[in-house]
């Protein structure tokens, strides 16, 4: 199963005092659920944060950890929000993994209307809380499923043309029509490691150490640090093992020296196209990384929340360590649940610095 991204960068917060739990409900903060629930003392019910019922008067309320905890103090659930049954986004977030799953493991892709059918949810409203979960439209996230099986098609069938078939395809000029934006290169290719492509590509130095810049014609598809350039150029031809690398030429150069001013400047923006292959899972996360903002930082497992899974902190832990495109893909901002700094593919040091970096600039 793939994981379900939620788009948004809200994240649960601690609440330290009744006065910051108050706030949260004069606010109506519905990202405050299942932090805590209020109790009305003049009518015994109690509520979820973001309740729609009249606000009531404080010296009238009182706060409990949890729905057990308020019960047993005597109160009974509000009627209208709900709080002991799965708020509305937990709803969604499963009628969305359900509709993920039936694309997962249709040999047909199912269209919208069918889609919509299995969640119960109308068209119009279905893609409009796929959406708002995912990050995707359910036609995108059906292309970037029917890409993962094509990938894995292409490098499992005897031919190119079985592959079509096999990955779901009914005629080889879809296929040819969709190819470019699933693959990035031609089938062929991409069956033979990169064979045919051309990926452009410099090894310089930055304050982090060795740094290497890769592109293909679409985009940039490698940004590495290490301490050994030679080690850096390995790791290159072994995502690309049948690619033609060509050495760097002046305008190329320029792409690096931006670049390199990204990773001294980690909180400026990079506004350069970027060629992102890995799988529809892969994708999803790294793009919910491209969230958090810069100066900010996410857990594993409140990146897992967003995608609707709490359970998939290790699984998150390893598209980050996946994750090919140094600072444009800040996987630097994700730290351990206890708010330590956690693991990095490029060295905890770097990611130390990056991130002090990022907060000193007042991001």
């Amino acid at each position: 199963m793939v994981d379900v991204q939620a788009s948004g960068t809200t994240m649960a917060r601690q609440f330290r005092s009744d006065d910051e739990r108050w706030a949260a409900v004069v606010n109506r903060e519905h990202a405050a659920a299942g932090e805590f629930v209020y109790c009305v003392t003049t009518t015994g019910i109690y509520c979820r944060p973001g309740c729609a019922a009249r606000c009531p008067r404080r010296e009238n309320v009182c706060f409990h950890a949890s729905c057990e905890d308020a019960e047993a103090a005597g109160f009974r659930p509000c009627r209208r929000c709900r709080p002991n049954e799965r708020s509305l986004a937990e709803r969604h977030a499963r009628s969305v993994a359900a509709a993920c799953r039936l694309v997962e493991t249709a040999e047909e892709l199912p269209d919208l209307d069918a889609l919509a059918k299995a969640a119960g949810m109308s068209r119009f409203h279905f893609h409009r809380v796929f959406k708002a979960v995912t990050g995707f439209t359910p036609r995108a996230y059906a292309a970037a499923q029917r890409a993962d099986r094509t990938r894995e098609a292409l490098q499992t069938s005897r031919t190119v043309t079985e592959a079509i078939y096999d990955s779901g395809f009914n005629s080889s000029g879809r296929f040819y029509a969709a190819w470019p934006e699933m693959l990035g290169m031609a089938p062929a290719v991409f069956r033979g490691g990169g064979a045919g492509e051309t990926i452009r590509f410099a090894v310089g130095e930055c304050s982090l150490g060795s740094i290497l810049v890769a592109a293909t014609a679409k985009g940039v598809c490698a940004i590495l640090l290490g301490g050994d350039p030679a080690a850096l150029a390995n790791e290159l031809e072994d995502r690309f093992p049948r690619a033609e690398l060509v050495g760097a030429d002046r305008e190329f150069e320029a792409l690096v020296a931006r670049i390199v001013g990204l990773v001294e400047t980690p909180a400026s923006d990079l506004d350069l196209p970027l060629d992102i292959r890995g799988t529809t899972f892969q994708q999803r996360i790294w793009l919910a990384l491209r969230d958090v903002p810069a100066g900010a930082t996410a857990s594993y497992s409140e990146i897992a929340d967003r995608v609707g899974s709490p359970n998939a902190a290790r699984a998150v832990a390893r598209a980050c360590a996946a994750n090919p495109l140094a600072v444009a893909i800040p996987c630097h901002r994700v730290i351990r649940n206890d708010g330590t700094i956690g693991g990095y593919r490029w060295g905890v040091e770097r990611k130390r610095v990056l991130l002090a970096r990022e907060a000193s600039s007042g991001a």
